[in-house]
């Protein structure tokens, strides 16, 4: 079984930040399932947790332990 990783990621404010966040994460992580939820600020996946933080932050965003 395959974990889950949940970050809140609060400089995530619109579909264009949360659509850049899932193309790092599916980059970084292929064949991962990648959910976002906007309205809470929260994007989990399935993977290597530290290959999809390193991603988001890459991709210039501020992941934090939800």
């Amino acid at each position: 079984m395959t974990e889950k990783t949940v970050f809140a990621v609060n400089d995530m404010t619109c579909g264009h930040c949360a659509g850049t966040i899932r193309a790092a994460l599916e980059k970084a992580l292929p064949g991962a399932a990648v959910e976002i939820d906007l309205a809470s600020h929260r994007v989990s996946f399935t993977g290597d947790r530290a290959k999809g933080e390193a991603a988001i932050r890459d991709a210039g965003y501020t992941p934090e332990t939800a």
